[in-house]
This record gives C-alpha cells, structure tokens and sequence, in this order.
C-alpha cells in the first residue's frame, strides 16, 4: 500500500470537519449514512471518523443529488461498481494463481 492510499483511507476526521470539507449539514451526512452510502467508523465513544477516502465520496454524492439522482440509484451504482472492482480482482488473482502453477511469467 502506498503512503498515498494509507493517509486517504485512515478513518481520522470528526463529522464537523467533514461537513466544512463537503459542504454538507451533518444531518446530511448521517442521512447518506443510513442510507449506506457512506461507512464510517466510531471511535471509542461512539463519535463518527471518516477518511479522505469518504470526504470525496460524499462530494460525489452530494454533485449526484445536485443532477437529481435518487439515493437508491446511486447505491445501486456503487454496487456495481464494487461487483465489477471484485471481478477484476478475482480475475487478477486467478491469472496470478495459474501463473504461479504453470510458471508463466511476464516479459
């Protein structure tokens, strides 16, 4: 993992932050949240954190609802997003796998 995907994916930033960041009310964010857009983690005392990850998901949300597109439609289109990252991951892996049985390498 390269230090660039390390510091966008550490879930460190507070809602309040967030909600400068976005442009979002917090109660927007918690909305999105609930409609499982968004997944951040609680700390100890239950307090939301959210990565630079999620700031640029929830930006991407927020300009999708600006075009008028539907909550449910935008979670159908990061399921197919995820099915298709999963796919070419499993793909990967499976090439890598044949290629560690046959000893076919790369040139």
């Amino acid at each position: 993992m390269t230090n660039d995907s390390f510091y966008k994916k550490r879930k460190v930033i507070p809602i309040g932050p967030v909600s400068e960041l976005t442009g979002l009310t917090e109660r927007q964010i918690r909305y999105y949240e609930e409609r499982k857009l968004i997944f951040p983690e609680r700390s100890e005392r239950g307090n939301r954190k959210y990565s630079f990850n999620d700031v640029e998901q929830l930006i991407d949300i927020a300009n999708k609802r600006e075009e008028g597109v539907q909550t449910f439609e935008i979670r159908k289109d990061m399921l197919k997003e995820k099915n298709k990252q999963d796919k070419e991951l499993k793909e990967e892996m499976l090439r890598g796998q044949f290629n560690a049985q046959f000893g076919v390498r790369k040139k």
